[in-house]
């Protein structure tokens, strides 16, 4: 079947697609203008290099309200952002707790860290809507608690979880919260200060709109001390000394930067300070809304997690009965060029709380459901329009209603044989 001439994106929960023009021309501006390294020198190429990292940290203090722009530390992307959080936090004997709703990028570090001594608790969520019970973290810390770590929005279900009742809970009790932002970071507002945020582990190209390869971990104030890092080396600065420094940000940051990619990220953010996160905010959920009302009438059509527009993000995954996900996927992009993403998503506990995993891999589960396992995703972006959530939908219909027309065609052959 040939491919639909038109696409449209909605994968924005992998990466945010398109990006604002102000991206491409400040990562332009730096390989054409700039070049050098930061703290690298004492040429004005060099120091204007600094300059660029200094004015992103500046503009993600501004956007979640943080106490010092010295203590957003970039990282290679979210995955390492809450790897640094994760491993620099906890030692054998510790414990932690995290949910059902993670992402491996949480469940795998704890699970290493785990065989090595750590105790780990994983909270059960509401299976229908994949919410926590924040009343469930007060119940799970012990004295040896040392890191509580949550996924502000689900990659599966797109399950907005109450951070900030759960940081009353954790900041009270001394125990570090660490929330996985790779959802919301750009896409929701997020105030590390009023929601009690110790450790925000965030990607630079979803949300924020800046390239792949970039992300941040910000370090509330004085938490830095207890925090190690993961890697060493040189930092451009104090270079007489052979140990690593113990100020921020040098402390956690080791060689040269992805400057290229932190000056888009800077332009990114500063997008979305122009645009207001409470505007897009505003946006998603409008389109949200159109999504369940494209849906709502289709029988055999089902999408997870919340069903009302309380509670949740612009990610939804879905399933059509019998019908397998990549199937889906294929169809919806080559009838009607719409590039979504079927599979697991890296979330297998949440896929095992929604019911659509089998019994393959270690973590074990219900037989695998008709159709096959996973789900089909749609993702939003700050770019995408009601009319193109409506499109979807329609497309979404269309199929649906065929599957279910050939599932009833077929029913009374299978019923002679």
């Amino acid at each position: 079947m040939p491919q639909h001439q038109q696409r449209i994106y909605f994968d924005n929960a992998a990466t945010t697609f398109p990006k604002p023009p102000e991206v491409l021309a400040a990562m332009a501006h730096y390989a054409q203008g700039i070049g050098a390294s930061a703290g690298r020198g004492a040429y004005g190429e060099a120091q204007e290099s600094g300059h660029v990292l200094h004015t992103c940290r500046e503009r993600l203090n501004a956007l979640f309200h943080g106490e010092n722009p010295n203590h957003f530390i970039f990282t290679l992307n979210c995955t390492d952002a809450l790897n640094l959080a994760i491993q620099g936090m906890l030692n054998p004997g510790d414990h932690a707790i995290t949910t059902w709703m993670d992402h491996n990028s949480v469940l795998r570090p704890l699970n290493a860290l785990e065989a090595a001594g750590v105790r780990v608790t994983r909270l059960p969520v509401d299976r229908a809507t994949g919410l926590l019970d924040p009343a469930d973290i007060k119940k799970a810390l012990t004295p040896h608690t040392r890191l509580v770590a949550v996924a502000h929005g689900s990659n599966v279900t797109g399950t907005l979880q109450a951070v900030r009742e759960i940081g009353a809970i954790t900041r009270p009790a001394g125990v570090p919260l660490l929330v996985d932002a790779a959802q919301t970071a750009g896409h929701v507002p997020i105030d590390v200060q009023a929601d009690q945020i110790d450790l925000l582990a965030f990607p630079g190209h979803k949300g924020l709109m800046g390239p792949l390869g970039t992300g941040a971990l910000y370090v509330r104030p004085g938490l830095e001390k207890r925090l190690r890092p993961l890697r060493y080396g040189g930092t451009g600065s104090i270079s007489e000394w052979d140990v690593q420094p113990d100020f921020m940000p040098d402390k956690f940051e080791s060689g040269s930067h992805n400057a290229i990619g932190i000056a888009g990220l800077s332009a990114g953010v500063q997008w979305i300070l122009n645009k207001s996160v409470n505007a897009l905010w505003e946006h998603q959920r409008a389109l949200i809304s159109a999504f369940m009302e494209g849906v709502d009438n289709l029988e055999n059509l089902r999408y997870f997690g919340p069903q009302t527009v309380k509670n949740r993000l612009g990610v939804f995954s879905v399933r059509i009965d019998d019908m397998d996900p990549p199937t889906l996927a294929a169809r919806l992009e080559h009838e009607f060029g719409i590039l979504t993403r079927a599979g697991l998503h890296c979330a297998p506990l949440a896929h095992r709380t929604i019911g659509t995993i089998g019994a393959n891999g270690p973590v074990t589960a219900a037989p695998a459901p008709a159709g096959g396992v996973g789900t089909t995703r749609f993702s939003f972006g700050p770019f995408l329009t009601c009319m193109d959530v409506q499109y979807a939908c329609d497309a979404l219909a269309s199929i649906a209603i065929a599957h279910q027309a050939d599932g009833a065609n077929r029913a009374p052959q299978a019923a002679l044989l």
